[in-house]
């Protein structure tokens, strides 16, 4: 009753709670918050020194009483109470201008296609304990393709391929179900980590998480560029342990990420065998729908196209679908029932 009471002046929440970034979407205001899956806390105190971008600016930079956590492995919890944490802290932030004392919202959230039950628990526990009175889970690849405007529902197959931080989930979509899927733990992390490992081999230069990412962003690509770009990096030389900077190249990039890149489109591939006929019919004459921040890697969609044969399109804003769609939920009671997973809780 009391819950009942204290939901009347909450905002029901869309919630994309990803390994690198988490965004919330309010019906009134839209996507209100984006911010890093991040959270600085002091372990002498147990005290939460900062949430989101002011605790990714700490990460690599902290003294050893400080830690910098990322809660979220490959989509999934793996600091309950960090993650806990850092979703009440958002929450109370949606809430702050509000004269709500205890906000109590209902919260749709994303989950990875191959979540495990007890990954699924986890993450309806969390969502619960940070204040939200009700949880409804929806797979990902389903909120990313309500998000891009597809016809989830309708008896035509819709073919997306959602590239986050930690994961990649193609789904093959139709009448408001997953027909065919792989999920993977390769997605922007790996391509990361790819361009650290290359240039400490080539280079002898050891660099962090966010250089290798502010690489990836300026000079990544999968296919060749038209013009060639090039940027300086700079980190630690593993041989002296000083300074040092080398200039690297787009090619260079490419030649780093591509064992990844080809991992990807063997899978999307993959998934295409193991879809019906007909679907696939309905794929080759609609496309294939990037989401995710990696769709923003430049001439993906054109290196996939060529593998496949078949056209590939990005969404608009593909960093944002997935948070989008959960905000459409939010309005359509009725989609919301169709494809809501087992496990959360009823409509």
């Amino acid at each position: 009753m009391l819950n009942k009471l204290l939901g009347k002046f909450s905002k029901d929440l869309g919630i994309d709670l990803g390994t690198k970034n988490t965004l919330v979407y309010t019906q009134d205001k839209g996507i209100i918050i984006s911010e890093p899956s991040v959270v600085a806390v002091n372990v002498r105190t147990d005290e939460i020194l900062a949430v989101g971008e002011e605790a990714r600016k700490m990460v690599g930079k902290t003294p050893s009483h400080i830690q910098a956590i990322k809660p979220l492995v490959d989509g999934v919890i793996s600091d309950f109470e960090v993650t806990e944490r850092m979703i009440k802290y958002f929450i109370d932030k949606v809430h702050s201008e509000s004269f709500t004392l205890v906000p109590r919202p209902r919260v749709i959230i994303g989950i990875p296609l191959d979540i495990t039950e007890v990954e699924k628990k986890a993450v309806e526990d969390a969502v619960k304990s940070a204040g939200a009175r009700q949880v409804y889970l929806v797979e990902e690849s389903m909120a990313a393709a309500i998000g891009a405007r597809l016809p989830v529902a309708e008896a035509i197959a819709t073919m997306v391929v959602d590239i986050g931080g930690g994961t990649t989930e193609i789904a093959v979509i139709s009448l408001g179900g997953v027909v065919a899927w792989k999920s993977l733990r390769l997605a922007g992390n790996a391509l990361d980590n790819d361009i650290i490992d290359y240039i400490r081999e080539e280079f002898n230069i050891l660099i962090g998480e966010q250089v290798a990412e502010d690489i990836k962003i300026k000079i990544g690509s999968a296919n060749p560029l038209p013009e060639p770009m090039e940027m300086e990096v700079r980190g630690r030389d593993l041989i002296n342990g000083l300074p040092k900077a080398a200039k690297v190249s787009d090619a260079q990039i490419r030649e780093a990420i591509n064992r990844t890149i080809v991992q990807i489109i063997e899978n999307i591939k993959n998934t295409l065998e193991t879809t019906p006929p007909e679907l696939v019919a309905d794929i080759y004459e609609r496309g294939i729908h990037l989401t995710g921040g990696g769709a923003l890697l430049r001439g993906l969609d054109k290196e996939i196209a060529q593998a496949t044969k078949i056209p590939v399109r990005i969404a608009e804003d593909p960093l944002t679908c997935v948070v989008r769609g959960t905000g459409i939920l939010l309005s359509d009671p009725e989609l919301l029932e169709k494809i809501i997973m087992p496990g959360g809780d009823e409509i």
